[in-house]
């Protein structure tokens, strides 16, 4: 009987996906793989692949004898090596428009509670005080704010989108985007430069890719306002997180509202969980009963597609798995087009 191998998975159990999955003749296995052994070990023989932030690096995919697909339970497909599965003839694809409403409204959560310092306030009552926990100077105002959002996807959008009646001034970086639709949502086209040097706030959302690796670095930082404060929902990596540490520390950047980190968790002891000038969250943009019951049902309608031969949406490693469905014999390449978060 085909088998479906869930690498790992954050969820109370994987009854969606048996419901869906079953009634097509497929055995559902759950697993928690951490290691490329483990993955080898369940991988190996397996029709069907859903994973969530499991490493499927090249061993693991030079492993799969037998895989169909691989399907990533979320937008971002940065932990698995979209090459590897290409050169192999194995489809991978992506739920793209999972969660951008609740990381859209996340965002403009840390936007707010970093420019308002609602955190820090708070926690400044609870201690048994009164009037304001920070100085002064700390507190800004949307309205006469110049916001800067780097990558104008689904959530960039969306993110602007909810910026504008607040009637800061937004500005975007994005160069897969036409200024002309930048333009139309309101925005004001800018190059990355111009982003850094003259926004108050700026918020992150770009895929994670060997172009925005360390898109913001100690260069890139230093080109920042002093006052300026950093929101990062998008991908850990996007952000160099030691350089990132030393400019909050010495005044380069005053504040930092994060979702993501490069390692995560982060150690117990790393500065960035206790530093006045910073929030920080554990990946939890995303979260909601809705978006994760979405996030569910469409990854495994996508092996479902996989097992009745259709074809595949949200293909990202430009392969296209063959009409029907017997898999990496049977492909054809395409060319790689641009991944849009």
């Amino acid at each position: 009987m085909p088998r479906v191998a869930v690498t790992d998975y954050t969820f109370d159990s994987l009854d969606i996906e048996t419901r869906l999955l079953e009634p097509l003749g497929l055995t559902v296995v759950g697993s928690q793989c951490h290691t490329p052994s483990e993955l080898i070990d369940l991988l190996a023989h397996v029709d069907y692949v859903l994973t969530q932030f499991a490493p499927i690096d090249a061993a693991v995919i030079a492993a799969l004898q037998a895989a169909k697909v691989i399907v990533r339970y979320g937008i971002g497909v940065d932990n698995v090596d979209l090459e590897a599965a290409r050169n192999k003839g194995i489809p991978v694809c992506n739920v793209p428009d999972y969660c951008v409403d609740e990381v859209a409204d996340h965002t403009l959560a840390l936007i707010l509670a970093a420019s308002r310092q609602v955190v820090a306030n708070a926690n400044h009552v609870a201690q048994g005080h009164w009037g304001l926990g920070v100085p002064l100077a700390m507190l800004s105002c949307l309205k006469t704010m110049t916001v800067g959002v780097i990558g104008f996807g689904r959530i960039g959008r969306e993110v602007a989108s909810r910026l504008q009646p607040f009637k800061c001034r937004v500005q975007v970086f994005d160069p897969a985007v036409d200024e002309a639709a930048i333009r139309a949502a309101g925005c004001e086209p800018a190059d990355l430069e111009q982003v850094l040097t003259s926004s108050d706030l700026i918020t992150l959302h770009c895929p994670a890719n060997q172009a925005t690796f360390h898109l913001l670095d100690s260069n890139s930082i230093d080109k920042m306002k002093d006052e300026a404060i950093l929101v990062n929902v998008d991908r850990g990596t996007v952000v160099a997180t030691d350089d990132l540490v030393e400019a909050l520390r010495h005044g380069k950047i005053s504040f930092a509202a994060l979702d993501v980190l490069e390692t995560e968790p982060p150690p117990v002891d790393h500065p960035l969980r206790t530093m006045k000038n910073v929030i920080l969250h554990s990946h939890i943009a995303s979260a909601s009963p809705a978006a994760v019951n979405k996030l569910r049902h469409d990854a495994a309608t996508i092996i479902a597609r996989a097992a009745r031969g259709q074809s595949l949406p949200n293909v990202v490693n430009a392969v296209a798995a063959a009409a029907d469905g017997h898999g990496p014999d049977r492909v054809r390449k395409e060319i790689p087009g641009k991944v849009r978060k």
